[in-house]
């Protein structure tokens, strides 16, 4: 098997609206993939689907091999998924969620576990609701890696963490990376936590998968160019790879994916007097790139046999 996740034409309406517009994505066996979008973009329900909580309306996607509609219990065991909000039942302490969630898992850490629960100083006696969100996202991640997971599948991990917290909650991911053939799937709106771990990224826009590149294709196809004019500064016209422009002064900046000879040429064609060309980090791109009208997006795709 050559992809932990591999999506098919999927496609999901709510109502009337498409969430999920025919998405295809096949993610390699251990790839660390960062799905990104803004909120409403449709990655929840993507996830969603590939845990089997929300029926696909049209087509089919397989997790670890199998199909989303018929995972087997013991592949299931195979696999972590991780909420949104990391629900956990409240009136459990810690010790009782660590021992109900065992039963549903061959393979089990306790030792690790324990590790990681002195590690983050939270006691087992503590009870669930008296946890702050910080300490409720390290129990969770403490349990899913118990799992020893083949896959690990988590929505927005670090949403609503501190600083501290959050660098704490990665290391952990990274230890887990690193143990061989593991992947990770996992959305999150905290751009530099994706810049730091993720291999591969891609960006849905209103549904549709625009971008699917390795990270740093991504950083580098996107470039804030930066032209000055001595006299009125024009608009730049419609061309392929445009993203967005604005005026600032007497400057007129653009994003453009993969910038050119022909831009450069069409920015001459404008009497531009100077041009400075700036590279973008993750944040700073994926804010450009889906700032403006989603339709006119220009896909961004480049295929990898690996991550």
């Amino acid at each position: 098997m050559s992809h932990a996740i591999a999506i098919n034409r999927l496609i999901k309406h709510y109502s009337n609206r498409r969430v999920v517009d025919v998405v295809n994505l096949n993610i390699p066996v251990g790839c660390v993939y960062g799905f990104l979008g803004r909120n409403g973009a449709g990655k929840s329900t993507l996830i969603k689907m590939l845990m089997g909580m929300v029926q696909p309306d049209i087509g089919d996607a397989t997790v670890l091999g199998e199909d989303i509609g018929a995972i087997r219990p013991e592949t299931r065991s195979r696999i972590a998924y991780l909420a949104e909000g990391h629900p956990l039942y409240r009136w459990m302490t810690v010790a009782e969620a660590v021992r109900f969630t065992r039963g549903f898992y061959q393979r089990w850490e306790g030792t690790f576990v324990e590790e990681v629960l002195d590690h983050f100083r939270i006691a087992q006696r503590a009870r669930i609701g008296k946890l702050s969100n910080g300490q409720k996202a390290q129990v969770s991640l403490a349990l899913a890696l118990a799992q020893d997971p083949e896959l690990l599948v988590l929505d927005d991990p670090t949403l609503g963490l501190d600083t501290v917290v959050r660098r704490d909650f990665l290391e952990s991911m990274i230890e887990l990376i690193q143990r061989k053939g593991r992947t990770i799937f996992f959305s999150s709106h905290i751009l530099g936590d994706v810049e730091r771990v993720a291999d591969r990224i891609g960006v849905l826009s209103d549904g549709v998968l625009r971008v699917d590149c390795p990270t740093d294709h991504f950083k580098a196809a996107l470039r804030r160019v930066v032209f000055t004019f001595t006299d009125k500064v024009p608009s730049f016209p419609a061309c392929p790879g445009l993203v967005g422009q604005r005026r600032v002064g007497n400057k007129l900046e653009v994003v453009i994916v993969d910038y050119g000879l022909e831009h450069a040429a069409t920015a001459e064609s404008l009497g531009a007097s100077s041009t400075e060309v700036l590279e973008m980090n993750l944040e700073d791109a994926f804010i450009a790139y889906t700032r403006d009208n989603a339709s006119l997006l220009p896909s961004l795709e480049r295929e990898m046999a690996t991550c």
